[in-house]
């Protein structure tokens, strides 16, 4: 069983940062690939990043390249979003989500947090 709880989202300008992070209470969280999804009013969930379980393999949909980074601290059993340069239509509710092998599709995740939004401004 593994639990997640995303943390550091809020309120924020365009052209500012925020960095969530996302808790895993799990004793072998260095044996799951992560993943961050969000999810927009009246739009389906989509894929953000995601890392596979040692850090090293990343993806990125085209929409954040280049902005956004994922990273995680598995002595801390953390995954890190790190948001650069947000745009109004970064605004949704952020999801990670954690699974054994990494995937961009959200119904390959077995294991979901509860959300964190994130509300960019123009």
């Amino acid at each position: 069983q593994v639990q997640l709880v995303e943390s550091g989202g809020g309120l924020v300008q365009a052209g500012d940062s925020l960095r969530l992070s996302c808790a895993a209470s799990v004793r072998t969280f260095s044996s799951y690939s992560m993943g961050w999804f969000r999810q927009a009013p009246g739009k389906e969930r989509e894929f953000v990043a995601a890392i596979n379980w040692y850090g090293i393999n990343t993806y990125y949909a085209d929409s954040v390249k280049g902005r956004f980074t994922i990273s995680r601290d598995n002595a801390k059993n953390t995954v890190y979003l790190q948001m650069n340069s947000l745009k109004p239509e970064d605004t949704a509710v952020y999801y990670c989500a954690a699974d054994r092998k990494i995937a961009l599709q959200p119904d390959k995740y077995y294991y979901w947090g509860q959300g964190t939004q994130v509300t960019v401004s123009s």
